[in-house]
């Protein structure tokens, strides 16, 4: 019995690490491309070179209205052809980063994937059913979405994270598309 509680211990303790540092989408497809796989899917295999959009002042301070903080570093790496940007952007969910990738087109959120889910709870946000909320999104004069998302019980911070990341990879690309 006693060997039995430890195995059956060790087991869950393995299944909760491994859900807890999920990669739920490979951050690079080597064999295809030097750029990560969610470029090489956003752009259908023909990826663009990246950029850099410098954070100015201006766009810092509508960033820190978005996510409640200053956002890190001097510059933002992202991919653009046309009117269309993809973005993989880093937010906090409860204590640790979320990595999340956008695609905007004409203003609209056209995809939003997590790449990687390192908390413990609320992994719920990488299934279809809530990341399709954010089809089509747009930003309001606010800096809001222009719809609201359903939250997932026990993943309000998690929720809170995919919101901002949206609402901010949108304000990144009117910054960008003003700019063309």
């Amino acid at each position: 019995m006693r060997k039995t509680g430890a195995a059956l211990f060790l087991v869950l303790g393995l299944a909760l690490a491994v859900r807890a540092g999920a990669v739920l989408a490979a951050p690079q497809d080597a064999a295809r491309s030097p750029a990560p796989a969610f470029v090489v899917r956003a752009f259908d295999g023909a990826v663009p070179a990246p950029s850099v959009l410098w954070l100015t002042p201006a766009i810092k301070a509508r960033a820190r209205r978005i996510l409640g903080h200053d956002p890190g570093g001097l510059r933002l790496r992202y991919w653009r052809k046309g009117a269309r940007t993809a973005w993989i952007l880093n937010e906090i969910g409860k204590e640790e980063p979320i990595t999340a990738g956008f695609v905007v087109d004409h203003g609209h959120l056209r995809d939003a994937v997590v790449l990687d889910y390192r908390e413990s709870r609320g992994w719920e946000i990488r299934y279809p059913y809530f990341l399709d909320q954010f089809a089509n999104a747009a930003l309001d004069e606010s800096l809001k979405l222009d719809r609201h998302i359903d939250g997932i019980s026990g993943a309000t911070l998690s929720v809170r994270a995919m919101q901002n990341m949206a609402r901010l990879a949108l304000l990144l690309d009117r910054e960008v598309q003003k700019t063309s």
